[in-house]
């Protein structure tokens, strides 16, 4: 169980990462396709931050605490930082690969919650699976040239 708790706490501070890095990119994307990025930055920020509460209150169902602090998230995450503004395709180009990351972390997670008989858990985790499978999708095709 010890296990679980840690790798969910890796997978719940990525994916704050991931969502404070989807909502900085949507502030301050620019350019030709800027409202075509500035709507689909926010539709992926706020699904990712529809499911954080739940998240977190999923890992304290494991009988642990949340961290809580930049410091702490910045300690676990997997998700690096992005500190200087990129162009809207560098910004779109950099979630496809934190995706991906996100993708093979709660893939882990639901392999270990399954091997330890945490259905609840295993399901809530793959819908996030799904939710970044659709991500990764809208963020490929965004960038798709004719």
């Amino acid at each position: 169980m010890d296990d679980l708790q840690k790798l969910a706490k890796i997978a719940f501070s990525s994916e704050f990462s991931f969502y404070l890095k989807a909502h900085f990119f949507h502030w301050n994307v620019e350019g030709p396709d800027f409202y075509q990025y500035h709507k689909l930055l926010g539709k992926i920020y706020e699904e990712v931050q529809d499911s954080i509460d739940e998240f977190a209150e999923k890992i304290r169902s494991l009988n642990t605490y949340m961290p809580g602090s930049y410091t702490r998230f910045s300690m676990l995450s997997q998700i690096e930082d992005e500190t200087k503004i990129l162009s809207s395709r560098e910004m779109i180009e950099e979630l496809i690969k934190d995706n991906e990351k996100m993708k093979i972390i709660f893939t882990k997670l639901f392999k270990l919650s399954e091997s330890l008989n945490e259905h609840g858990f295993s399901d809530f985790i793959a819908a996030r699976i799904d939710a970044h499978d659709k991500h990764g999708w809208m963020l490929r095709s965004s960038l798709k040239r004719d």
